[in-house]
């Protein structure tokens, strides 16, 4: 693989690992059927990376394959083209290191099947069952097998089939990284029980293999694998340990991935014995059911020649009779969904663009594994239904789903005429125009959100510019799109989607910045709002604005494999704020600063030195000497003895400002010996090995590692590389130029034999021991007269010796950039955290996994942001009609075990104030006012409106009243102007407002927030 393909994937990288990509680059895989399912499939896995794909397909493009198909466009269905021709070049432009042909040869039951031998894959959508079992069948029989995936989409229902091979060996069956667990104790017994430190869980399995290191005393155990069985979460045994000597302390295990082997059988096997993949436990019997039908509906077009019609009763009364006749036949079984019968037969003509994105993601990752043995394979069905979309339409007539010759008659059949009308009225906001943005612009293309002819708009806003990394999943950006806004180029490719969308791109963050652009007035014109978001911060914000102004709020998100959606609806559910999930846990001061025990905390190390170093102490710098005029007025305020905050920073980086790349190479070549061999000879002076705590246990033991001090050796390139890189940063921040002939290691090394290093001398300085202790603030910190007399020297010597220009008053700070390999960042960091993780011996990480964590890249992958973005979509559609709360899913996947559970959303609580007065989360009370109404009216205005009392009145951090607090009781008579103070343009105030307890002693009560408005002529509706 070249070094531009592994740029352009690298978030995929972190999700597969440069195996399984190696190996998808020498994979070729043949998909037919270029239907809304087709193609959804043909993107992802191009997006992918296979060496090459074949793309098959007879039909010609007609007027409702725009409402599927994202890929084909007006002028081919008015030139009749075929649509293979149509598409092929369009999936061509996502990954130029793909080669993607074409072929609309014939395949039936009459086709030599022997081409098919130059696949490793071969994927079938939009084929006849009795076609599927011949290929299927054909695959199944090579040696090695070719693999096999069968996909079906006929209006509500998708099912998705996977044929592996008798023996299909998996490498790494859930992808996650195994973890250092170190170890409290083991027992000398049979079995031995080994219990976790600190009580953490080990996240094993019974019959999982872990292989132990670093453990004192039991030391037989090091370097040795023990299966395990689980005792709890934190403890296990490995066996018979009563032989081995006794345990001391130390140590952790991890665990070994071992490879796993799955058993398939063929389609016509598995027919009347399906194993099945549950995603809804609310009705654990869909799956089965819709197997039945999706054969009936099969039984159905092998009888007679075609799909049932829309809405004809008759065609519903034969495919309810062809299920039960199936049923009958099947061993595994489950009761017949007359209901669901019927609503497959109504729609099977149909189309579901979202039910076909989510389908297609799950088969494409499925397609993935089957070249790659990466993951555990989907054994053998999956099934997903949209019944809850549809059971709200049965009564409507039948006009409302019959085709009308537009773009829409496949969605038409599905959800009706007036929903689509409903959604091509559909106001929506968008924030976020990434990969999930993408998709679910897609969707509004694909189902006609937002157009301009009725009215709609789709508002998308995004800040960011397209990289180039962003193309192997952002997939409505090419190459030419590079350094481009991400939402005005989305909005361009949408369009040739969709001509008729009415888009509104903006370049804004949503942020209480922009509330002035996203006004509560810009939310009363939207229908609902749709999150494309990566950080929690950014979604509990917009959550906040849907919670105040009464929006439906659709949120998603991935990770890797891994995807979430989150459907919030006023009055019927939680809002995202309502739950909050646990913290991050930080790493202890005292850890990343002198004893990091993994390789995690090196990492970070690095990274918190890079930002020190070249971001946090030169931004310090700059900002110090806009606020003081010159260095004669700072010199002339310190010998007064004035505190200026950070002076003595400031002026210690002025008298050690280097002007030449000499200078930068010899603060690398110290800062090397102060990180690399200094620091751990100050730890074993103030901590020597022998060192015991109070209980008479050793200081030195796991966690804890001692340190081993480096002697610097220029033959090691990572020391080499520590030192070119740290110098070209520091060269970087202060404005000094260097040549390419300067970072040769001739060049360096001429530079590093005339530097002397002083020789260590131990400090007196304690070590912060305690894990509960923070990273104290430098530039915060009290100076010492030793410190305030050595700064007011410094800074008089380089007043004295004209040191102090305007130039070297401002300096450059940095920001961290992890996708620039040019740029030293990350050799910086790696070559700092790999050399930190030999002083500790600690197993060092590669450059790919230190950028992951250094960077914060969350892994992405294709399949699953199509896969999220359509359930996202199919929930849109149930807002959009007003839907019940049960109608509703949240869902959450992961598409490497596989795994797909939805759920119903948490209902909205309603929460009692007192007699009977109830409010929930969506409530907010309001009160409309005059220039002269006191606060002692507002009181009174919410008692005669809502039958309580406020006992305290709160604006922001501000308390408006609080009767205890001296002095309140005197603004009862002020106005609420006055106590306010809002802006011109401010029409009204949203109060925190509490109530008196029933009891006394009782705290208050809380209530919604009541929004006051100024005037009556300026209250919103």
């Amino acid at each position: 693989m070249c070094s531009s393909f592994l740029y352009l994937s690298s978030r995929q990288r972190y999700v597969l690992g440069d195996c399984a990509m190696q190996q998808m680059a020498q994979s070729s895989v043949f998909l037919s059927g270029m239907g809304g399912l087709g193609i959804e499939i043909a993107k992802n896995i191009v997006l992918a990376g296979v060496k090459s794909v074949t793309l098959h397909d007879t039909k010609q493009c007609k007027i409702w394959d725009l409402g599927s198909n994202f890929f084909i466009r007006q002028e081919d269905v008015l030139t009749q083209r075929k649509r293979m021709e149509a598409v092929c070049s369009r999936v061509a432009e996502l990954n130029p290191y793909v080669h993607v042909d074409m072929s609309s040869s014939t395949l039936d039951e009459t086709t030599d099947l022997s081409f098919l031998r130059k696949y490793q894959c071969v994927i079938l959508t939009e084929a006849r069952l009795s076609l599927q079992k011949r290929v299927n069948e054909f695959c199944h029989s090579q040696r090695p097998p070719i693999r096999f995936i069968g996909c079906d989409a006929y209006g509500i229902c998708v099912r998705v089939f996977c044929d592996f091979g008798e023996e299909f060996e998996v490498s790494d069956p859930t992808g996650e990284d195994p973890k250092e667990i170190f170890i409290q104790s083991i027992t000398q017994d049979n079995p031995g029980v080994v219990t976790c430190m600190d009580n953490l869980p080990h996240g094993l399995q019974t019959g999982q293999i872990v292989i132990f290191r670093e453990v004192n005393g039991m030391v037989e155990l090091n370097g040795t694998t023990r299966q395990v069985s689980v005792l709890s979460p934190h403890s296990f045994t490995i066996g018979d340990t009563s032989h081995l000597q006794p345990y001391e302390h130390g140590g952790f295990f991890v665990m070994l991935k071992t490879p796993k082997t799955y058993r398939f059988e063929t389609i016509e096997r598995q027919l009347c014995n399906p194993q099945v993949l549950t995603p809804d436990f609310s009705k654990p019997e869909a799956p089965l059911q819709t197997h039945a039908a999706m054969l009936a509906l099969d039984n159905f077009q092998e009888h007679h020649g075609r799909l049932p019609n829309t809405g004809c009763l008759q065609d519903a009364e034969v495919l309810l009779k062809l299920t039960e006749e199936v049923n009958a036949t099947l061993r595994n079984k489950a009761p017949v969904n007359a209901e669901l019968v019927r609503c497959l037969s109504r729609t099977a003509r149909g189309a579901l663009p979202p039910l076909a994105a989510a389908a297609g993601g799950l088969a494409s990752q499925e397609a993935l594994k089957a070249i790659t043995g990466k993951f555990a394979p989907l054994q053998q069905w999956f099934y997903l239904d949209a019944i809850e979309l549809v059971r709200p339409l049965q009564s409507l007539s039948v006009e409302e789903f019959l085709p009308r010759g537009d773009r829409y008659d496949g969605l038409r059949a599905c959800i009706g005429e007036s929903l689509c009308v409903e959604l091509h009225k559909l106001r929506v906001f968008m924030v976020g125009c990434g990969a999930i943005g993408c998709e679910m612009m897609k969707n509004f293309a694909l189902l006609g959100v937002g157009l301009a002819n009725s009215s709609g708009e789709v508002c998308i806003t995004d800040p960011d510019l397209i990289e180039k990394s962003n193309l192997n999943r952002q997939f409505l950006f090419r190459p030419h799109h590079i350094q481009k806004p991400k939402s005005t180029t989305a909005a361009e490719a949408t369009h040739e989607i969709n001509p008729d969308l009415q888009v509104d791109a903006h370049l804004n963050k949503v942020c209480p910045a922009t509330e002035g652009i996203y006004s509560d007035d810009f939310y009363s014109r939207l229908h609902l709002v749709v999150t494309a978001l990566d950080n929690v911060e950014a979604r509990r914000y917009v959550d906040s604005r849907c919670l105040s102004n009464q929006r439906a709020l659709l949120d998603s998100g991935t990770m890797g494999t891994k995807g979430h959606t989150e459907i919030i609806v006023p009055n019927l559910t939680e809002s995202y704020n309502s739950h909050r999930d646990p913290p991050e846990e930080e790493i202890p001061f005292c850890t990343l600063k002198s004893f990091p025990s993994v390789i995690e905390h090196t990492i970070q190390w690095a990274r918190d030195k890079f930002e020190s170093a070249f971001v946090h102490k030169p931004s310090i710098y700059n900002l110090f000497w806009q606020t003081h005029s010159s260095a004669e007025a700072v010199l002339q305020r310190m010998q007064a003895r004035e505190n200026l905050e950070g002076a003595f920073q400031v002026i210690k980086m002025l008298s050690k400002q280097p002007s030449q790349w000499e200078q930068c190479i010899a603060i690398a070549r110290l800062k090397f010996e102060k990180y690399f061999k200094r620091k751990a000879l100050q730890l074993l002076h103030s901590f020597p090995l022998d060192t015991r705590l109070k209980d008479g246990s050793l200081f030195w033991q796991s966690p804890k590692r001692p340190p081993a001090p480096i002697e610097f050796d220029l033959k090691d390139s990572l020391h080499f590389t520590f030192i070119v890189s740290t110098a070209r940063l520091f060269a970087g921040i202060y404005n000094i130029p260097y040549s390419e002939k300067d970072l040769s290691e001739e060049a360096v090394a001429r530079i590093l034999s005339d530097i002397k290093i002083p020789e260590y001398q131990p400090s007196q300085k304690p070590i912060e021991t305690d894990e509960m202790a923070k990273k104290p603030d430098q530039m915060k910190m009290p100076l010492s007269t030793e410190e305030e007399f050595e700064a007011i020297t410094q800074l008089e010597e380089a007043i004295s010796t004209d040191s102090v220009t305007p130039e070297r008053l401002h300096i450059s700070p940095l920001q961290f950039e992890k996708d620039d390999d040019s740029n030293g960042h990350m050799d910086f960091v790696a070559s700092a955290s790999a050399l930190r993780a030999r002083v500790y011996s600690i197993e060092p990480a590669d450059r790919l996994k230190t950028k992951r964590i250094a960077g914060k890249i969350i892994p992405a992958i294709a399949t699953a942001t199509a896969a999220v973005a359509g359930l996202v979509a199919l929930e849109l559609i149930k807002v959009v009609g007003g839907y019940g709360f049960e109608s509703f899913k949240n869902c959450f996947f992961n598409l490497a075990i596989p795994v797909m559970v939805l759920t119903e959303p948490a209902p909205v609580k309603r929460t009692l104030i007192r007699d009977n007065i109830y409010f929930t989360i969506w409530d907010c009370w309001t009160i409309s006012g005059h220039e002269d109404f006191t606060l002692s009216d507002f009181m009174n205005a919410v008692r005669e409106k809502y039958g309580i009392e406020p006992t305290m009145v709160v604006y922001g951090v501000k308390m408006l009243y609080v009767p205890v607090m001296p002095g309140h009781s005197k603004r009862l008579k002020l106005t609420m102007q006055k106590l306010i103070k809002p802006s011109a343009e401010r029409r009204y105030v949203d109060l925190t407002v509490s109530f008196a307890p029933e009891a006394d002693g009782d705290e208050d009560l809380p209530g919604p927030p009541v929004r006051y408005h100024f005037s009556l002529d300026r209250e919103m509706p």
